[in-house]
């Protein structure tokens, strides 16, 4: 084999937008459709917020104005706006911003003078239009080339600040589609993290007037075993609690007000100062995991000039960014937990008593499920070898492998549909669980039904989530059953599962439903994948009265030829979703507590679909 010659030529320099288009994770991360809540077009509306967020914390503006309609977005803020004569190379010229100046933006997330050139680069449709002193100038773009700019500024009558536009660009992003519920948990954090700031997001308010302490109770509902406990500070914030009825820990942590979906180095040194205070408030040396077992938890801090581990800024990686008289991060958060903990603890002796019974509880639960682990890690450790359960795939979510973000498990329901899985993915990034019925509902139950039901803990370990998310073995865990009663009685059985045991799963977005098609509908010069009766009536109106129509009534009723397509590149994935107002217990009591009124009205609403289409084919065969 020759070898390749490497010369000059092949020395290439690119313009900044070319090399935004060609390497866009450098700057957003991951692509995506929109189908997940870190995907690439929520950053870039993140990117746009953050510059509003900026203005609010430095004294100027207390609204912000977000509006989507079909695919664009735009956001209005009401600060100072930016400089008239500067509109154009903060749009397009990169490491162009006002925030290397500290004395402007003293503590500000975006400081690399990119966030909007990248939005700018990676949109369709881009218009930025700055008001100021009473004179206004727009720009607008097309994947970042000028397409009409208002060469002088003109006399306007509105209040001064910043107005943006923008459209992904379907060829970064293909297919796409915004999820309201996604944007909606974004601007909350940002209420959240700002008192006193107003977002207004197609109608609806986002406003909060207790910071973490509501973030919190707005999670859990009527869950915590006592109330929030809330610590309030120079630069920092802090509010946490046990849940009453959840395993595992769970934390929300922002720095700069953007949120550190990764952690870092705050949210480690949080962790460790509740464990050195409850320790030494109670001189007790519990076990860190029978201390932070169930919390909930969310800090919050402001320092200068933070270092992330990516543009996309989901872990802080500072360890000596001195936020106030030169201390390094970790001793500043790990001092100020200690001190206003301990304090709170004495003062509150209720939240002591019930904080103490909590980790106790955790103890003695540790303690009787030591055999029974011992027991399901022997059982599991053979499962790897004799284990027909699991199909598994070369690459791994924890490896941190090019392809991580691409791996997927699918739970699947009989031998039928995981064989067409099984035959029809992709070996090196798609692994098959499959399940032999319907799973044991685990309402109510104690984590030690997870080891003692064989199923269960063979998925815990083909997850590898018994000790949190760090080791998490796939990106995507996908359920996989037929769209009928028993597929979703066997959907809302995982879902159930997951909420008990692994709630932080479902919070960091890892589970979804796969979608697949309920028709073909084909003549012989095209053919139609339909995925309700809308699509199928489209379709029939393509391919006309005398089309060939297969219903699909289970997934392994589609071969493995055709399943390929629908969990490749294109596969539709519907996210489980806890919303930012619901409460594990009430979600949990409404799926699969004792029958009620309510959830058989929400079970007849979600099979509509299917009833239609049976009452359609009835209606088609007497025609």
């Amino acid at each position: 084999m020759a070898k390749a010659e490497y010369t000059e030529d092949d020395i290439k320099t690119l313009e900044w937008r070319e090399h935004i288009r060609i390497r866009p994770g450098m700057y957003i991360g991951k692509r995506g459709d929109g189908s997940a809540p870190d995907d690439g077009i929520y950053v870039l509306l993140k990117e746009v917020i953050d510059n509003c967020i900026d203005e609010f914390v430095m004294g100027h503006g207390k609204q912000v104005d977000i509006t989507l309609k079909d695919d664009t977005i735009s956001v209005r803020d009401y600060g100072r706006g930016i400089p008239l004569g500067k509109l154009m190379d903060c749009s397009a010229k990169i490491n162009t911003g006002a925030k290397y100046d500290s004395d402007a933006f003293q503590k500000s997330v975006g400081l690399n003078g990119v966030g909007i050139k990248a939005v700018n680069a990676l949109s369709e449709q881009f218009k930025i239009q700055a008001f100021r002193e009473g004179k206004t100038k727009s720009i607008d773009f097309a994947r970042a080339e000028v397409v009409d700019e208002m060469k002088r500024a003109r006399a306007s009558k509105a209040n001064d600040g910043t107005a943006l536009t923008f459209t992904p660009d379907n060829e970064i992003f293909d297919g796409f589609r915004w999820r309201e519920e996604f944007i909606e948990n974004m601007l909350w954090n940002y209420a959240y993290l700002n008192a006193g700031l107003t977002l207004r997001f197609n109608g609806r308010k986002f406003k909060s007037k207790e910071g973490l302490k509501e973030l919190l109770e707005k999670k859990l509902g009527a869950e915590p075993l006592y109330p929030v406990t809330h610590l309030v500070g120079h630069d920092i914030e802090v509010a946490l609690t046990h849940a009453g009825n959840q395993y595992g820990e769970e934390y929300f942590s922002f720095v700069n007000g953007q949120h550190t979906t990764q952690g870092g180095t705050h949210q480690a040194a949080f962790r460790e100062a509740v464990v050195k205070t409850v320790r030494d408030h109670f001189k007790k040396s519990f076990e860190p995991g029978d201390v932070r077992q169930s919390i909930v938890g969310a800090i919050s801090v402001k320092i200068q000039e933070p270092i992330f581990e990516s543009q996309t800024k989901t872990k802080l990686g500072s360890t000596h960014t001195a936020p106030k008289g030169g201390q390094a991060v970790r001793s500043w958060i790990v001092g100020f937990v200690q001190d206003q903990l301990d304090n709170y603890l004495h003062r509150n002796p209720d939240t002591a008593k019930a904080m103490l019974q909590r980790i106790q509880q955790a103890e003695k639960e540790r303690k009787e499920l030591k055999g029974i682990r011992k027991l399901a890690k022997d059982r599991a450790k053979k499962a790897k070898i004799h284990n027909k359960k699991l199909r598994d795939c070369r690459v791994h979510y924890c490896d941190r492998h090019k392809y991580a973000e691409e791996t997927t498990l699918f739970i699947t329901e009989g031998d039928s549909a995981s064989g067409s899985i099984t035959t029809s993915r992709n070996v090196d990034t798609q692994a098959v669980f499959s399940l032999r019925g319907k799973p044991l509902n685990s309402h109510g139950l104690s984590k030690k039904v997870v080891y003692e039901n064989e199923e269960f803990n063979l998925l815990q370990h083909a997850l590898d989530i018994e000790d949190g998310l760090e080791r998490l073995r796939y990106n995507k865990v996908v359920l996989a059953t037929d769209a009928d009663v028993d597929g979703m009685h066997i959907r809302l059985l995982l879902i159930t599962f997951f909420l008990q045991f692994f709630p932080e799963l479902i919070r960091a977005g890892h589970l979804y439903i796969l979608e697949t098609p309920l028709f073909r509908v084909r003549n012989k010069q095209k053919q139609f994948y339909c995925y309700s009766e809308v699509e199928r009536r489209e379709a029939m109106a393509v391919c006309g009265k005398n089309a060939e129509i297969t219903r699909f009534k289970g997934l392994g009723e589609i071969s493995p030829s055709e399943f390929k397509g629908f969990i490749a590149e294109d596969m539709r994935l519907d996210p489980v979703l806890i919303e930012n107002n619901q409460s594990l217990a009430e979600m949990l009591q409404f799926y699969m507590g004792k029958n009620t009124p309510d959830r058989q009205q929400f079970i007849i609403e979600n099979l509509k679909v299917e009833l239609d289409i049976v009452d359609t084919e009835v209606d088609e065969s007497a025609a």
